[in-house]
């Protein structure tokens, strides 16, 4: 194929809001809202798993401990930016450092061990920040 030597109407097709998604959560498993959450390799949401892929942040609870996979669905943010504790941060330095979790709610700027969440976009104090996010879904690549 070659490159384009003219004007060429596409189809595009329209997707949900990037800023939110939902999946079907774990069996027997409870997200709580707060929590960064992960998808298995099964396509089943719960609390961040360092092997499994970065969805984004939990914005309800989602109780599916007595119930199947997919009984229920763990609704979350999948980009923004979110203010939390990391280890590691020490003062506006850290601008643009990577951030990890290393479970659904410990953040840290160490890769091992750990699954690579964001960007820290904007020191507030201490060792907290605000961490910009980007679910594996809707980053651009």
């Amino acid at each position: 194929m070659a490159t384009l030597t003219q004007d060429t109407a596409r189809t595009y097709e329209s997707v949900p809001d990037p800023g939110f998604d939902h999946f079907p959560s774990r069996a027997s498993d409870i997200t709580y809202a707060g929590a960064a959450v992960t998808v298995d390799s099964s396509g089943d949401a719960g609390p961040l798993v360092t092997t499994d892929t970065f969805a984004g942040f939990a914005v309800a609870k989602c109780d599916n401990s007595a119930g199947s996979a997919g009984d229920k669905d763990v609704r979350v943010r999948s980009k923004g930016g979110i203010k939390l504790p990391v280890t590691g941060v020490s003062d506006k330095t850290n601008y643009g450092s990577t951030v990890y979790a290393s479970d659904d709610d410990t953040f840290t700027l160490t890769a091992s061990g750990a699954l690579a969440i964001g960007k820290v976009g904007r020191y507030i104090t201490g060792s907290t920040v605000i961490v910009n996010f980007e679910a594996a879904a809707v980053r651009s690549l």
